[in-house]
């Protein structure tokens, strides 16, 4: 019988879903077109969105906060152009409207075909609330609620928390409070012994250290050899 716990917490990217490779293709081409006033080769400007990713994942962890998508998507032309191109010129909200748009023509796939039987099982026998505490980059909190509707997995969370909304990164022990808050006002105050919460994600660093340091259970899959179905084990 597997042991089922009274509240589930996700990580989002590389637990739940993963990115489709075209989009960051078809992003990067779409800044080579629009932004390359120094006339970039498409495989240098999408080697700037890789530099500025791990750059300000790298910020955020170091410093518990959270770099928004405007900010890095203006690093990544900034970074193109160099000095011979004003960001002040940009029309951000416009930049955002088209790069959510080209998300949904090359949306995110489930990271496994099991994923979604395994949140129903679970959710069917345990009894248990959902929810989600995942990290931002150039997809804002707004955008991937768009993604969960998209595969119906928002039914299953009875809240989500994203780092551009919290203004927090994992592994920011706040981010986690913030959680365990957010886990009292949806069970109506009863009190949840720590141990009967578990935190999923892929991210040693980010996932399993900071839950283990509030004295959440954890598990970690997909960068190791358990995958989702673990949790039925």
């Amino acid at each position: 019988m597997p042991h089922y716990y009274q509240h589930y917490s996700f990580d989002m990217w590389l637990t739940l879903i993963k990115s489709d490779p075209e989009f960051k293709i078809q992003r990067a081409r779409f800044f080579h077109q629009k932004f390359n006033n120094t006339g970039l080769s498409v495989d240098d400007v999408a080697g700037v969105f890789r530099k500025v990713d791990l750059m300000c994942n790298a910020v955020n962890e170091k410093t518990g906060k959270n770099i928004d998508a405007d900010e890095m998507y203006l690093m990544v032309i900034s970074l193109i152009n160099g000095d011979r191109l004003n960001i002040d010129d940009i029309d951000y909200p416009a930049l955002h409207l088209q790069m959510e748009d080209l998300l949904f023509k090359y949306p995110p796939r489930m990271y496994a075909d099991v994923t979604i039987d395994t949140l129903q099982h679970l959710k069917l026998k345990s009894g248990a609330t959902f929810s989600l505490l995942s990290n931002t980059g150039y997809i804002t909190g707004k955008t991937l609620r768009k993604v969960l509707a998209l595969y119906e997995l928002d039914t299953y969370f009875d809240f989500q928390l994203y780092s551009d909304e919290a203004g927090m990164s994992k592994p920011n022990p706040e981010f986690f409070k913030a959680m365990l808050n957010n886990i009292d006002i949806c069970n109506g105050g009863k009190n949840i012994p720590l141990k009967n919460i578990i935190h999923v994600g892929d991210n040693p660093k980010n996932d399993v250290k900071p839950a283990e340091e509030l004295g959440i259970s954890s598990m970690l899959i997909n960068s190791n050899q358990n995958s989702i179905l673990s949790l039925l084990n």
